[in-house]
């Protein structure tokens, strides 16, 4: 296929989308208008029938919990492709990388950064935790907070090295703490069937809205994906972190 070609096809198909973007944009009712009869639907029974404030947690992990089951597991297999990518093979020689800018110099870590890094990290996992177990009465949950809990290594590596955030995070704890967290929602799930009712069905008490305890499994389960999405994502950053020491020992 020629350059002109190519290009020609881009044009036409980058056309198509703006065409489909603005259709559907002129579609959307105004700012602050929006109706939906699922949506008045999730609001009428979020607090009433399931105790739980966040409306969209509601969804996610009791009336669609099915669904978010897949996502998790979407996650956990795009992580562990990536980690069968980038791990050297036992038949790969170490530091076999080419560096596409040779003579470069990469300038250290500043005392600024290893400082701020340094008092960010226990607020930062604090409050990656508080999303968490915050999921059933504050926009949240184990996606959100897993993401900021996976950002503590990084925030470690900053104001220390490798070998501290290898010591910290152990890959064999981590994917251990991964596996166990995308269990978990089966084993519940599993657990509802066991109890006589259907797969993911909340059979424990609702306990009080607006409080830790409200929403029956759902706190179970956000427990579970944040300790599946904070163990993947640093995973991920364990593995191109030891593809760049790699290359730095090269």
């Amino acid at each position: 296929m020629t350059r002109r070609i190519r290009l020609k096809f881009f044009l036409v198909s980058a056309a198509a989308l703006a065409l489909c973007f603005f259709w559907g944009y002129a579609g959307l009712p105004a700012f602050g208008h929006g109706s939906s009869i699922y949506a008045d639907i999730v609001n009428a029974i979020s607090v009433p029938q399931r105790h739980i404030t966040d409306a969209v947690t509601a969804v996610n992990f009791d009336i669609r919990g099915f669904d978010t089951l897949g996502e998790e597991f979407i996650l956990f297999t795009s992580v562990l492709g990536v980690i069968l990518l980038m791990r050297r093979t036992k038949d790969e020689p170490a530091g076999d990388h080419e560096d596409k800018a040779p003579g470069r110099k990469v300038p250290p870590v500043s005392d600024a950064v290893r400082v701020i890094a340094l008092l960010l990290l226990a607020p930062t996992i604090v409050f990656g935790w508080y999303i968490v177990v915050h999921g059933q009465v504050t926009p949240g949950g184990g996606f959100q907070g897993g993401v900021i809990l996976s950002s503590a290594p990084l925030l470690l590596y900053l104001c220390g090295s490798y070998p501290k955030v290898r010591g910290a995070a152990a890959p064999r704890l981590i994917e251990i703490a991964e596996a166990l967290g995308a269990a978990g929602y089966i084993v519940i799930g599993g657990a509802c069937v066991a109890l006589g009712g259907m797969f993911l069905e909340n059979l424990l008490p609702l306990g009080k809205a607006g409080t830790l305890t409200s929403g029956g499994m759902v706190p179970f389960i956000n427990l579970g994906v944040g300790l599946e999405v904070s163990g993947g994502f640093t995973l991920i950053l364990l593995v191109y972190l030891e593809e760049l020491m790699e290359e730095k020992e090269s």
